[in-house]
């Protein structure tokens, strides 16, 4: 690929291809340069009235009273290229229609100035040089298009291997309205440069694509082209026999923003409900995120287009092969062989985008508004697409460029995370389901503080909320589940949360309400955040129109009608009876004042925070309020200002709230539920649940802290649950009954003061999982990554046996007895190991199993086998391991009876001259670390402390006594 600098001079476009100069002038106050006869009329458009409005490049339509000829470039036109032209940010107005107009110039022979010296060098040079004198008698020739050459017979060689590398230039471009820029030369040697529609000021990088005589293309935004009928990203072929009205669009901006590029369509057809073939999709591996319901979403894995499925979110393409990514460099950096390409259909004006495969193999867009009334759409950034080497860099640069472009969202990073994520907690639900009760509440508490695991908050889930059914209405009813039927007909609290409450009376006294069972359990059990449940709607079946004191909500029956791609999903119980019965909808104008008097009733009551359920529901009721987008937005904001007026520490759980509508609509929201339900007696759902959560984090993790749902602490599959809790970075819940405890499992996770070891990042599946199939594949372990201060930790799954069934449209076993699977282990499983293990650090690792209890030195580029059997996991600590002065090795591992060892380690120094180790440790318990030589002794809080040394394995341990304060570090020295 070769590099053509684009640059500027007064109203110039200039070009550099191959040794030649490409202009296109705009004067002002001359004739127009398609009418000779006539003016220009000063409007700085280079044409005369009769050509305003046109298109830059392409065949130029002939005009009345125009005696031009039908061209890619126009007649004649002498330009004086004078030094006093400065390059300048350049602005389009269509009403103006300037006209591109191409002039060749020969090396050496081009424009004077400052200009000239920008572009009169090697297209390699990212230096400015001064432009060679002209000779005396210069020869300078304007071409029309019927005068021009074949591409082949112009003098251009092909780069040199230097050049093969492209590097991009960018200008600046305030466009507000929809234009097109095709500057053709040559009869196509250049081909189209960009379009977009965009009213902000961007960055668009250029590039040709130099194949010789056959007809150049141009590449926008990461090496991102359609040519040929093919989509190429960085060299590499992702879609083939792509449709000639897909476009593709550069990313603008810096940073981040310079890339990718977004793909759209262009169509004259209108329609609330659209599917656009983009290009075949075959022979690629791919992994992608789909709704396979109204609320959930999970991951596919397949190699051609038909493979995907409807509603798909997220899709990652290995463009080139990655199987290879452990191969490091001398720098640990990964083989650069590996590319990655990501799709995000995103939102544009009232429009949702999303990804679906047909019978050909293609890769289709679905574009739907939700709204048969909302059916204009401009069809130009419906797809982000971004590429790289490394897919979580490539992942979150993608979502922060869309976080740029939209601005209707905000990445997870910028978000302020609820303190109560650091704590244990208890949620009533699977304890009482909508039976729950204030006693009920006060019992849970109780149990869990007899076995010394205290919560520090509570979830009171669905069942403290005063609902009623209409007359009208058909219940639903199950064990495990509310009655969707149900409309909220009062913002404060049923009668079982009243001190003294009867049925079917109201206390008034605010002290007597909610606010007297938040007030005691906080005082008797120290705890220390009270979260309770409600839909986005109010309840599921929204608000009761016309309840006394909620007229003023100005709630409406509204009846959700959900789109063709989830009806050909899982069906839904809920939906279902939501469809039937309908749903009170509050006045989108007036829904901010529903959740400011909610919310500030109970935080008044000593509430801090809201899980925020049914989100999803907003999508099926779009018609009459604009659409799905739009309605959506609506609640969301006014979500949000009411929970930063109301939770000063941002206390929001998000809930069946997986769709782009919300996920690209939220700027404060920081937790979001990342799976369907625990479901404690369905023997299928537990291993999709561990493998659903994981690869759904790939993509959710980059928007809020994904959430994998409360469990039981004492089930068959407790340990297996808790363990990948422990490695996902998320809040720590169960739902126990009282006194339905496992106190063993729950001190893995849970410190005596109520805190977790939580990990740093959301948990992802390791770089080497991104295309298998953990689940059905029968061959695969699923491993989750995460990162401590100074370690690594990997959980590892045997998921296989189970998943959702594209034909029986649910979760299914499909293998009853799947066999023992083996994978590897490895230091470069931790992605960002090298971010903390210093810049000496030369790729050797200590790894130590949670449930082995066995450490083992692992060199650099080496692997130790995993052999787990059907339902089993092993966690990992992976420790950096540290050389110093003195030639000892070390490597701190942590509280090695907890599940995430490591999370314990908050500092760590090492003192090259005296040999010794300096951390802070918080929790209690046995702290581990391995060492190459016996330590002479080790301090705890600066007293000496016993320690045991195994001279077999290098490990090290003493015990640490539980600390009277909350939170505390013991300071730890250890002399080698």
């Amino acid at each position: 690929m070769r590099v053509l600098p684009i640059c500027f001079g007064a109203r110039d476009v200039w070009c550099k291809i191959g040794t030649q100069f490409a202009i296109i002038p705009q004067i002002e106050g001359a004739a127009c340069e398609f009418c000779p006869g006539r003016s220009r009329e000063g409007t700085g458009t280079g044409t005369c009235g009769a050509h305003r409005g046109r298109r830059w490049g392409g065949a130029l339509d002939r005009r009345p009273g125009c005696k031009s000829f039908r061209s890619l470039v126009g007649p004649p036109h002498s330009h004086g290229g004078g030094s006093s032209r400065q390059p300048f940010p350049f602005t389009y107005d269509p009403r103006e229609g300037r006209d591109a107009k191409p002039v060749l110039f020969r090396e050496g022979r081009g424009p004077r100035g400052p200009v000239a010296a920008a572009i009169s060098n090697n297209s390699d040079s990212s230096s400015a040089k001064k432009a060679p004198k002209k000779k005396k008698k210069s020869r300078r020739r304007t071409l029309r298009a019927c005068e021009l050459a074949p591409s082949s017979s112009i003098n251009a060689s092909p780069p040199p291997p230097s050049l093969a590398t492209a590097h991009h230039r960018c200008f600046s471009v305030d466009d507000r309205r929809a234009f097109v820029v095709a500057v053709r030369v040559a009869c196509g040697l250049l081909g189209p440069v960009c379009r977009w529609r965009d009213s902000r000021r961007f960055a668009v990088e250029f590039a040709v694509e130099f194949g010789g005589g056959e007809r150049d293309n141009m590449t926008v935004g990461a090496g991102i082209s359609v040519s040929d009928g093919k989509l190429t990203v960085l060299g590499s072929r992702v879609l083939t026999d792509v449709h000639p009205n897909i476009e593709v669009v550069p990313a603008g901006g810096g940073g981040a923003m310079a890339s990718g590029a977004f793909i759209g369509v262009r169509c004259d057809q209108v329609g609330s409900r659209r599917v656009f073939p983009v290009g075949k999709l075959e022979g690629l591996r791919f992994m992608c995120l789909f709704r396979y319901k109204m609320w959930w979403m999970t991951q596919r894995m397949g190699n051609c287009g038909r493979d995907i499925p409807f509603e798909t979110q997220f899709l990652v393409v290995e463009a080139r092969d990655g199987s290879h990514f452990d191969n490091r460099g001398e720098d640990g950096s990964s083989d650069q062989a590996a590319l990655y390409t990501v799709f995000l259909p995103i939102l544009e004006g009232d429009f949702r985008a999303v990804l679906q495969g047909n019978e050909r193999d293609e890769l289709e867009i679905c574009l739907e508004s939700g709204d048969p009334a909302v059916t204009g759409f401009e069809g130009s950034h419906l797809v982000f697409v971004a590429a790289g080497p490394d897919p979580f860099e490539v992942i979150t640069n993608a979502v922060k460029t869309v976080e740029k472009h939209l601005q209707t969202f905000s990445h997870r990073e910028r978000k302020k995370m609820p303190d109560m994520l650091n704590w244990f907690g208890w949620c009533t639900w699977d304890a009482f389901y909508t039976d729950v009760t204030a006693e009920g509440v006060k019992q849970g508490l109780e149990s869990f503080e007899k076995g010394g695991v205290p919560p520090r908050f509570v979830i009171i889930d669905d069942g403290w909320q005063s609902v009623g059914m209409d007359l009208s209405s058909k219940g639903s009813y199950a064990d495990n589940s509310a009655n969707f039927a149900n409309r909220l007909t009062h913002i404060k609290e049923n009668h079982k949360f009243q001190k003294n409450g009867q049925e079917g009376s109201r206390v008034d006294d605010p002290a007597l309400g909610l606010c007297h069972i938040i007030t005691e359990i906080k005082q008797e059990h120290a705890l220390k955040y009270a979260y309770v449940w409600h839909a986005i709607t109010g309840y599921w079946g929204g608000v009761r129109p016309g309840v006394d004191g909620m007229e003023h909500y100005e709630s409406k029956m509204a009846y959700p009608v959900s789109s063709p791609g989830v009806q050909s999903n899982e069906p839904c119980d809920a939906l279902n009876s939501i469809t039937t019965n309908g749903l009170g909808l509050v006045n989108p104008e007036k829904v901010f004042s529903f959740y400011n008097e909610l919310h500030s009733y109970l935080a008044s009551a000593g509430i801090d925070g809201v899980k925020v359920d049914v989100q999803n529901i907003l999508e099926t009721l779009g018609a009459g309020h604009g659409g799905r987008v739009k309605l959506a937005r609506k609640y969301h904001q006014a979500l949000e200002a009411s929970i930063s007026r109301n939770f000063p520490d941002n206390g929001i759980i998000s809930c069946m709230s997986r769709n782009t509508d919300g996920l690209y609509s939220t700027k404060r929201a920081a937790v979001i539920r990342a799976s369907d339900d625990f479901w404690p007696r369905d023997p299928a759902s537990h291993t999709i649940h561990i493998a659903s959560v994981a690869y759904n984090t790939i993509f959710l993790g980059e928007f809020m802290q994904p959430d994998w749902d409360m469990f039981h602490s004492l089930h068959p599959m407790a340990e297996y649950h808790g363990a990948a809790r422990a490695v996902g970075g998320c809040a720590i819940y169960v739902s126990d009954k009282p006194g339905q405890h496992d106190f063993n499992l729950l001190k893995k996770l849970v410190l005596p003061d109520g805190s977790i070891l939580r990990a740093k990042l959301p948990g992802r599946p390791t770089r080497d999982c991104l295309f298998t199939d953990p689940a059905r594949d029968g061959k695969s372990l699923l491993k989750i990554w995460n990162m401590n201060d100074f370690s690594g930790v990997v959980g590892v799954f045997n998921c296989q046996g189970a998943g959702w069934c594209k034909v029986g449209k649910k979760n299914l076993i499909h293998d009853e007895q799947p066999g023992t699977t083996t994978g590897v282990i490895r230091a470069n499983d931790v992605d960002y190991l090298p971010k903390v293990a210093g810049d000496d650090w030369t790729g050797n690792v200590i790894l130590y199993s949670h449930l082995g209890g066995e450490l083992v030195y692992v060199p650099r580029n080496t692997s130790l086998p995993v052999t787990l059997k059907s339902r089993e996991y092993e966690v990992f600590t992976v420790v950096p391991l540290k050389e110093l002065s003195s030639g000892a090795l070390f490597a701190p591992i942590g509280l090695i009876k907890m599940f995430n060892s490591g999370g314990a380690i908050k500092w760590l120094e090492y003192e090259t001259l005296s040999g010794s180790v300096i951390l802070k440790i918080r929790g209690c318990g046995v702290f581990g670390a391995y060492s190459s030589v016996r330590p002479q002794r080790v301090l705890v809080d600066s007293e000496d402390s016993e320690f045991r040394y195994e001279e077999s394995s290098g490990l090290v341990t003493f015990t640490l006594r539980v600390p009277e304060e909350e939170l505390y570090q013991w300071n730890i020295v250890i002399d080698l």
